[in-house]
């Protein structure tokens, strides 16, 4: 009798709790043995790394203090042959286009089926690249400019972050609390931003996010990271 293989180390990076246990669940309902490790944001998913190596990360893109884009920099500037998968509630394909451009290798959303999510994971971990259908004609019209570029293409990752915080109905100084930035510093990238999409108030910025399915808000009124989800214990869906 063969001897087991050994189990896939996994790195999931999630700033809440009930995602991270819904995937959990999902992956353990696959039987593959995989090893699990968890971090609630982009600085401990880099500690964890340092303290073991691991085959694959699975990361959330929006997250207190490091979002994921910049995560993905940081992994792949110190461990550039790592798997990245990137697992967002964001369906615009300017998300997964910033994701790749940094050296993510795949990237799914979270209205995905499970079965989805694990067939990403098995082919981004070895070494294939992954990309949720309904964003993969979209990615490729606008690598191919048959439709147009949106102006918030122009934005920095931190200029969007704080743009679709902005839609969400934050004030700047939650969003300042959110990102770990000063007042001030919010307040100047709501400038550039302004001044990159050409709007002239705070109801002009909320309108054009709101038509290019940017921030969206929960019953309570806060900002979901992209990844508020209720998971459940079948594995036939994210959602």
């Amino acid at each position: 009798m063969s001897p087991m293989p050994p189990p896939v180390r996994l790195l999931l990076v999630d700033d809440h709790t009930t995602v991270r246990e819904g995937l959990k669940r999902i992956f353990e309902n696959t039987h593959d043995g995989w090893s699990i490790t968890e971090a609630s944001s982009g600085f401990l998913a880099l500690e964890a790394l340092r303290r073991q190596p691991v085959e694959i990360a699975i990361v959330d893109l929006s997250m207190p203090g490091m979002s994921g884009l910049e995560l993905i920099r940081r992994i792949r500037a110190e461990y550039p042959r790592l798997p990245i998968l990137v697992l967002s509630m964001h369906a615009e394909e300017e998300y997964a286009l910033r994701s790749f451009k940094l050296g993510a290798n795949g990237y799914i959303t979270k209205d995905s089926p499970a079965e989805e999510l694990i067939t990403a994971v098995r082919k981004v971990q070895r070494g294939g690249a992954y990309l949720t259908a309904s964003l993969a004609e979209r990615v490729v019209q606008q690598l191919n400019g048959s439709v147009d570029v949106p102006k918030h293409s122009t934005l920095s990752n931190r200029e969007l972050e704080v743009l679709r915080r902005i839609v969400a109905g934050q004030r700047t100084s939650e969003i300042a609390e959110a990102l770990h930035l000063s007042v001030k510093t919010v307040s100047t990238h709501k400038t550039r931003i302004m001044d990159k999409l050409q709007t002239t108030s705070t109801a002009a910025l909320i309108r054009y996010g709101m038509q290019h399915g940017l921030g969206a808000e929960d019953a309570q009124g806060n900002l979901p990271s992209p990844d508020d989800w209720t998971p459940t214990t079948s594995p036939g869906s994210l959602t």
